[in-house]
């Protein structure tokens, strides 16, 4: 059974949805009366569903970090700077690269290559 929907709990909404929609191509799906955006994946992988945080929930919880699939990390890593996304140094892995970041609420997020590894 693949895994189908993430809940993102974040402070801003708005930030978050264009974040995900800027750098990653996501497409928001709104339903009137509906307090979760959910973030189409444009790839068929699992859709992120954005919820607003409560008062006192904490943000950034490095418990779970959001990995995406991207061939050559260096070149979107790159492109991604050009629009205001620093990820940190790139780090060399077991046969593959990656590099990290954080979401607008503090969500650790991170770029690889792992799954195009040989």
């Amino acid at each position: 059974m693949p895994l189908g929907r993430i809940v993102l709990y974040v402070r801003d909404v708005e930030a978050t949805i264009d974040f995900y929609q800027r750098y990653f191509s996501f497409k928001p799906l709104r339903q009137e009366g509906d307090r979760i955006v959910e973030l189409l994946a444009p790839d068929g992988g699992a859709n992120l569903m954005i919820h607003q945080a409560g008062k006192a929930q904490k943000m950034g919880q490095v418990l779970v970090k959001l990995v995406f699939d991207v061939e050559n990390v260096d070149a979107f890593r790159a492109k991604c700077a050009g629009d205001g996304l620093e990820f940190g140094p790139l780090h060399q892995a077991d046969g593959y690269v990656f590099a990290n970041a954080k979401d607008p609420s503090g969500n650790p997020i991170a770029i690889s290559s792992r799954a195009f590894r040989r």
